[in-house]
């Protein structure tokens, strides 16, 4: 029994840090707008939003089965779709990253620069709340899969509930002590703040494609289907890579 919970909570803290990173990458991207003291705080207020939010979702696992069920159906000649308020969530909440990771990187190829200097101005205590109000929507659109998948995991392990929330206490730590250095490298290279703003793009149409899924969505007598998560965490750590071996390459040129 012991090897079978320490098992389960190994691979769910895994788990739980690998579905992290997009938290990471969506704060990262918000904190580099204010002075670096700020920009941790907003991290680290980020990070336990988080935590207490997939903890609140596995307690309140009653109201999010019913969150799952549709609630409004759609049947036009050409199109059809069964809403439900976990779909428009996913839904939403892709739309927002797809125009946040948009707009970001249009601001950084215009050259753009959308920083707050002082955060006890009117200007800036309204940008930081802003922030703190979109990492709260985004942190609810995250805990979902997290939570979910969580439970599909870990379902029939004794202790069920005990492994999710020490996993999911033990993720965030973890994210909270690189936290700051993933942010760091983020904001050092030019070229990884785009790649995460793609990232962040390519799980917005993720979350969309996931939605349309859920609604069992037709199109022209077509099932839209979900893209495999599987396929776009490889093309993340792919690029990763690629990005990885671009910055060897700069370095070793400008060493010499």
């Amino acid at each position: 029994m012991i090897p079978e919970i320490l098992t389960a909570l190994l691979i769910l803290t895994l788990l739980e840090i690998v579905l992290g990173i997009d938290n990471i990458v969506f704060i990262s991207i918000l904190a580099q707008k204010f002075p670096k003291n700020i920009g941790r705080r907003l991290m680290r207020i980020g990070l336990m939003i988080a935590m207490v939010t997939r903890i609140l979702f596995l307690f309140m696992l009653l109201w999010l089965n019913q969150m799952q069920k549709p609630f409004y159906t759609i049947d036009l000649t050409y199109f059809s779709a069964s809403l439900s308020i976990k779909s428009l969530i996913l839904f939403l909440g892709g739309v927002f990253l797809v125009y946040k990771g948009t707009r970001e990187i249009y601001l950084k190829v215009e050259g753009h620069q959308d920083k707050v200097s002082d955060v006890k101005t009117p200007t800036g205590k309204s940008a930081f709340t802003k922030s703190l109000v979109q990492v709260v929507l985004i942190d609810m659109v995250f805990s979902f899969d997290s939570i979910l998948t969580a439970i599909g995991m870990t379902n029939g392990v004794q202790y069920q509930n005990f492994i999710i929330i020490t996993s999911i206490i033990i993720a965030i730590t973890v994210m909270l002590t690189f936290a700051n250095q993933i942010s760091h490298i983020i904001s050092k290279h030019p070229s990884l703040q785009v790649l995460a703003l793609s990232f962040l793009i390519l799980i917005g149409f993720l979350l969309i494609s996931e939605a349309t899924h859920i609604s069992n969505t037709v199109v022209f007598d077509t099932h839209v289907n979900a893209i495999p998560k599987g396929l776009l965490y490889f093309v993340i750590a792919f690029s990763l890579i690629i990005e990885a071996v671009n910055l060897k390459i700069g370095s070793r040129k400008r060493n010499h």
